[in-house]
């Protein structure tokens, strides 16, 4: 049962998000929060949440600041941001802290889903006018030509398809720590700080996931 914690302050926006998201999945459990205090007690007490749906404008903290902690504090948590506003400029730097995708409220219900599933899938998503004109990693510090080894590179498609590190070193015969090292190589590689950030940067550059069963 998918369970996805939505984070806004306007309890109409929060009550529209619940019904529409049961298009995803009847059994689904909607977490609801007004404020990002409330967002992290309730992320700490469900570690089984499959995604945050978080608004850009939030009253007791800046959107991007509340991006960072759920990266710090989650590292593995998908996270998607909500806005009223795509700009360029806000769109670089959600994607650049780590968000799976940026949505704008204006959006149909229909598209919302499309881009959710994705996402739960492990897929990345930027609104289509901005990846027209614009390159997220512009806000990603990574060198134009990731030098990765054969094995790195094993493991950076694995990721792609989103699978979690205990997943990798079944399917690659590798110890836990050493596919910790094998993902701590990948971020040096791209010059970022998460998971998220390297998957983004990656799939931009054109990098394939792994083809796994």
């Amino acid at each position: 049962m998918l369970k996805i914690l939505v984070v806004d302050d306007h309890a109409l926006v929060r009550e529209g998000l619940r019904q529409v998201l049961k298009g995803l999945d009847e059994q689904l459990e909607v977490l609801e929060a007004g404020q990002c205090s409330r967002a992290f007690e309730l992320a700490a007490l469900h570690p089984d949440l499959d995604l945050v749906l978080l608004d850009y404008g939030l009253p007791d903290m800046n959107g991007l600041e509340a991006l960072t902690l759920f990266g710090q504090q989650h590292p593995e948590l998908p996270v998607v941001m909500i806005s009223g506003m795509v700009e360029p400029r806000i769109v670089r730097q959600v994607m650049a802290l780590g968000a799976v995708g940026f949505i704008a409220k204006a959006s149909l219900s229909s598209e919302l889903l499309t881009i959710l599933r994705a996402v739960l899938e492990g897929q990345i998503y930027m609104p289509p006018e901005f990846l027209a004109g614009h390159t997220a990693l512009d806000e990603v510090d990574a060198p134009d030509g990731p030098q990765l080894t054969s094995r790195q590179h094993e493991v950076l498609g694995l990721m792609l398809a989103a699978r979690s590190n205990k997943e990798i070193s079944g399917t690659l015969n590798l110890s836990d720590e050493t596919v910790k090292n094998h993902v701590s190589a990948v971020l040096r590689a791209f010059g970022v700080q998460t998971r998220m950030q390297a998957v983004l940067a990656a799939t931009l550059r054109g990098y394939s996931k792994a083809q796994t069963p």
